[in-house]
């Protein structure tokens, strides 16, 4: 008796624990059925919007606004609201539309940076478009604008709004006054602009020794801690009120920074802990995005900048989303409003080499594919290897709970030129497979081992490439190739195998 009152004990004590970690996020609900003989969660898992979030996969960063007139980077706040003089009226659905062609599904626009310059007409300061220096400026809304042309394209579209704010004569000073009557307000003002915005980005900057206006003051000031300070708890209730499926980045908590700016993810990359490669054992799920420049100089357009090129913006992509992280690509507009011709170009170049590097899935024509183990089937639902390669995401293939590894084999009649191996669990379970083998073979008896030091987590979305590398763009022949789970956290599941 007294052991089951411990083991009620405890198991109260958890589900307090769980209950109250969970109250600050939105509720998971576990849909998984005895019935259909569904595996059960690995905890943690994503939430739904958590989940739509890092289904868009590739989206772009458009840093436009005070610091594309003054040559900057960082401004100070006390720029003088004339300088924003924009040549033309900008024009958001020109942002969207190009990269759209790049194979991007939505963007990220800059429409508050640390100047606190605002790039649409708001009730809490002055320090907006509507004081811009020409027409063409005092006619821009840069949020209304892109709601509505991602609306138009089918396109995910946010804002990144500077929760630090050099302009404002309350930010860090001491008082509440800066989050309730500016930032919050912003924040809320944002969220009305479309209820179907997927992200709201804010940064971590917390004041330092980088001088600011203050409303005249002409000081530097900090502040100790973001997360209370801008009262993050309230506004995500608040935003999400609004917009229920928009995550909030970074002291948001719902998204993490990937850990640099270089366009890279570590080759094991949990979805939940911090940096490169996560943490195995993090509690909640906290995916990573990786935010990157696809030009030669700064965020913001400066004259005689150059954008990378298609290749090195492939590379990026497959170090990111191919690598468990979503990818998040700056391009800037310039004084015009408009991205470059330049970056149009390579863009295009990028959407082409996307596609001609993975459009063409082979898996479909294999004319074999065998799995070693296989779950067995539910009354309504089976975890049969044909899972893997018939488009759905939300079927998938598995094994019985107490199978932590399998194979699984695809053959084709003839030889095959391969390139990648592209794979996705089903996450809404859980992010599982601990580490897993690629192997290619021309007989079937005789395998060769590839891309061995990459092929450990897999998660939302892994494209391995064959050669080992991600800057080598070179086939393997193979007529047989195998992927083995050598190890998970709980049985394996898969939704896609793609090979190209």
């Amino acid at each position: 008796m007294k052991h089951l009152q411990t083991y009620l004990l405890v198991a109260c004590l958890a589900c307090a624990t769980s209950l109250k970690a969970q109250s600050q996020f939105e509720p998971v609900t576990e849909t998984y059925s005895y019935a259909d003989n569904e595996p059960a969660p690995v905890h943690p898992v994503p939430s739904h919007r958590q989940l739509l979030w890092q289904e868009t996969e590739f989206y772009a960063f458009f840093h436009f606004g005070m610091n594309t007139f003054t040559n900057s980077e960082w401004g100070n706040g006390g720029e003088a609201e004339s300088k924003f003089a924009p040549t033309k009226v900008p024009n958001p659905r020109q942002w969207l539309e190009t990269v759209k062609a790049a194979g991007m599904k939505g963007g990220i626009a800059v429409v508050k940076h640390h100047d606190g310059f605002c790039l649409w007409p708001t009730a809490t300061t002055t320090h907006s478009v509507v004081n811009a220096g020409n027409d063409n400026g005092r006619n821009t809304n840069i949020p209304e604008a892109f709601a509505a042309a991602a609306r138009e394209l089918d396109m995910k579209y946010g804002f990144y709004v500077s929760p630090w704010d050099l302009n404002s004569q309350y930010w860090g000073d001491g008082t509440s006054n800066y989050v309730n009557k500016v930032f919050l307000p912003q924040c809320i003002e944002l969220a009305k602009y479309g209820s179907d915005q997927f992200e709201m980005w804010f940064d971590g900057a917390t004041g330092g020794d980088h001088a600011g206006y203050y409303g005249g003051a002409n000081t530097t000031r900090t502040i100790a801690n973001a997360a209370t300070y801008y009262d993050i708890p309230n506004l995500r209730q608040k935003v999400h009120e609004i917009a229920p499926n928009c995550v909030i980045w970074g002291v948001g908590d719902e998204a993490r920074w990937i850990g640099n700016e270089a366009g890279w993810a570590g080759e094991t990359n949990w979805a939940m802990g911090s940096g490169e490669s996560g943490n195995i054992n993090g509690w909640k799920w906290k995916a990573g995005e990786s935010d990157a420049k696809a030009t030669n100089m700064g965020w913001f357009w400066h004259s005689g900048e150059s954008p990378k090129s298609a290749n090195e913006l492939f590379k990026i992509y497959l170090e990111t989303v191919g690598r468990n992280a979503t990818l998040i690509l700056n391009f800037p507009p310039d004084k015009s409003g408009e991205l470059p011709a330049a970056d149009v170009t390579v863009l295009k170049q990028l959407g082409k080499l996307i596609n001609d590097r993975l459009g063409t899935d082979k898996a479909k024509t294999a004319t074999h594919v065998e799995a070693s183990a296989t779950r067995s089937a539910g009354s309504t639902r089976n975890y049969e290897v044909a899972n893997l390669t018939d488009d759905e995401k939300d079927t998938y293939w598995a094994t019985d709970d107490n199978t932590l590894s399998a194979t699984i084999t695809l053959e084709w009649e003839e030889q095959q030129s391969l390139y990648y191996v592209m794979l996705m669990e089903y996450i809404k379970l859980g992010q599982r497979v601990k580490n897993f083998t690629i192997e290619t073979s021309i007989d079937g008896s005789t395998w060769t081992k590839r891309a061995a030091s990459s092929t450990t987590t897999i998660g939302y979305k892994r494209i391995v490439p064959l050669s080992g590398s991600t800057s080598n763009y070179s086939a393997v022949k193979a007529k047989y190739l195998r992927i083995t789970v050598n190890d998970a956290k709980g049985c394996p599941t898969l939704h896609t195998l793609s090979v190209f």
